[in-house]
């Protein structure tokens, strides 16, 4: 078995589903899947984004039966400190505001912003990268905010996993064919395909809690939005 591939019960143990869960998922086309020599194959790339749809969609409950689940996969022996989103956004991280009108100049402005951080050392691949998933599908939501990233996880010109924020005062069309314009713009820096997602659940979670994107808008600098997450981290526990 290929480093990309997964087996059915490789799956349920990285899914920490139990196999027959997982077929039934299979079975009704929820995760793609193919079948090499008889036996079910499914692909690391077609899991990740099935994952990714699966937050876009969950409500709090099961976000937070999916974040539980994705804390299980820590690899034995490696100690991980607790997600915390306000410690993820490194100082010089939140532009505010977001002068950018167009997809291109928000996604470019994004990607300054996390240069400057010091921690993303190619801003030009991590620009084009967030492009093609934008291209792929886009990450806007229906509440005005979009999660940008790339396809998979770029540690290779990445110092650390961190999250970007930058609001713009008036939103602006990013969203393929939606009428919402989008306005609130996170940029997901992973250094693996786990902590992504881990990421996105958290971040998922607190954009369903009650007002917090009202408040979110409202913050006059970095440190109002630091102290924002810091009060919701204790709601998402």
């Amino acid at each position: 078995m290929t480093h990309s591939n997964l087996t059915l019960q490789q799956l349920s143990r990285y899914l920490h589903l139990p196999d027959m869960q997982v077929r039934k998922l299979v079975d009704k086309g929820a995760i793609p899947s193919r079948r090499v020599n008889g036996e079910l194959i499914f692909s690391r790339d077609d899991v990740h984004r099935w994952l990714e749809q699966r937050i876009g969609v969950s409500d709090e409950e099961e976000l937070a039966k999916v974040e539980e689940n994705l804390s299980k996969t820590i690899p034995p022996g490696t100690i991980e400190p607790e997600l915390s989103l306000a410690s993820l956004i490194p100082q010089g991280a939140v532009v505010l505001p977001l002068t950018a009108r167009t997809r291109d100049s928000a996604i470019r402005s994004m990607v300054q912003t996390a240069v400057s951080t010091g921690l993303l050392w190619d801003g030009e691949a991590m620009g084009e990268a967030v492009k093609i998933r934008e291209e792929l599908h886009t990450t806007a939501l229906d509440n005005g905010v979009a999660l940008l990233h790339p396809r998979r996880p770029m540690p290779h010109i990445l110092g650390d996993s961190f999250i970007a924020l930058g609001i713009a005062p008036s939103g602006i069309p990013f969203g393929g064919g939606t009428s919402v314009l989008t306005d609130v713009f996170f940029l997901i820096c992973s250094m693996d395909d786990r902590i992504h997602l881990r990421i996105l659940t958290r971040l998922s979670r607190t954009l369903t809690m009650p007002d917090f994107l009202r408040r979110l808008r409202e913050l006059p600098d970095e440190q109002s939005v630091r102290n924002l997450f810091l009060e919701m981290k204790q709601l998402t526990k």
